[in-house]
């Protein structure tokens, strides 16, 4: 099945005393463009994140969002800067002598010394990275999971408008191919009117009539246009029906449908033919529409 271009994904697991919740958003883009945003203390799965959904996507911009939120107690541990705080208590004992005791006492508590600056170090205990890059990859999967699902949900829509458009194209093709001799039947009768009026009562040359009328019916055939256009509505359905990312190939077969549409309009001097290809080209732009929301 084909899938849309277009789509949102979610993904939630718990686990490490954490909860990480993944969100996917695609838009159309010609190629695969992938945008992370992560946590910075969690880059270090940013590589693997972008991996995996390469591995799932083919094409679209992809948004990625990371959120990890602390859902029990984080291990902290909090140690003193030694060094630094004996050089407080040195600078504090020349301010004592400087001020020779009169005004200022060595009293100092540690509650005091602690209230200083970096005095105190907290630190986080180091955390198991492959552990949480598991847990991010979980919910990446089940992100993608909800995406694809979504994805295929909008592009069988898709295919099947598109099908059914389709089927409208090889409608208006039929009747082309059938009002073509038509046309070249009125061309004669009104050749053959003007020349009567022309020449009066003189007698028609019947030969010419027929190399003229055989000259115009070379110009306005279509059988060749409309052959090839048949083939590429039957390749059109046989990739829908492949599935997969065929968005590509599918942009440039409507391509080769615009040209036959053009080269069959530059032919038509009928006007119920003209209106005829007037449809079919606006049927291959709606086509053509869906086809780039398509991966």
């Amino acid at each position: 099945m084909v899938k849309s271009m277009t789509g949102y994904g979610r993904g939630e697991r718990s686990g490490e005393n954490r909860t990480v919740t993944v969100e996917l958003r695609t838009v159309n883009n010609r190629y695969l463009d992938c945008a992370i945003k992560l946590p910075r203390a969690y880059l270090f799965a940013q590589d693997v994140v972008k991996e995996r959904v390469g591995a799932r996507v083919a094409r679209g911009k992809v948004d990625v969002f990371v959120s990890i939120d602390q859902t029990g107690e984080e291990a902290l541990t909090v140690t003193v800067n030694e060094p630094l705080a004996r050089a407080y208590l040195d600078a504090l004992g020349k301010l004592y002598q400087i001020d020779g005791g009169q005004r200022m006492s060595m009293g100092c508590k540690p509650t005091d010394l602690a209230r200083f600056p970096d005095v105190l170090v907290v630190e986080r205990q180091p955390e198991d990275q492959q552990a949480v890059q598991g847990l991010i990859l979980d919910a990446l999967e089940a992100a993608l999971d909800d995406l694809e699902a979504m994805r295929r949900r909008e592009g069988g829509r898709m295919a099947q408008d598109i099908l059914a458009r389709a089927n409208r194209v090889e409608e208006l093709t039929g009747q082309i191919e059938a009002r073509s001799p038509q046309s070249v039947a009125d061309y004669r009768a009104r050749l053959t009117a003007r020349l009567q009026e022309m020449l009066g009562s003189a007698q028609l040359d019947e030969g010419r009539l027929l190399t003229e009328a055989a000259i115009f019916a070379d110009k306005v055939a279509v059988d060749e246009e409309t052959v090839r256009l048949r083939s590429h509505l039957a390749q059109l359905r046989e990739l829908l029906d492949q599935g997969g990312p065929v968005g590509r190939k599918l942009d440039f077969l409507i391509q080769e449908f615009n040209r036959e549409a053009n080269t069959i309009g530059s032919k038509c001097t009928d006007l119920e033919n003209t209106r005829y290809v007037v449809e079919l080209k606006a049927e291959i732009e709606k086509i053509r529409e869906q086809v780039q929301n398509l991966e």
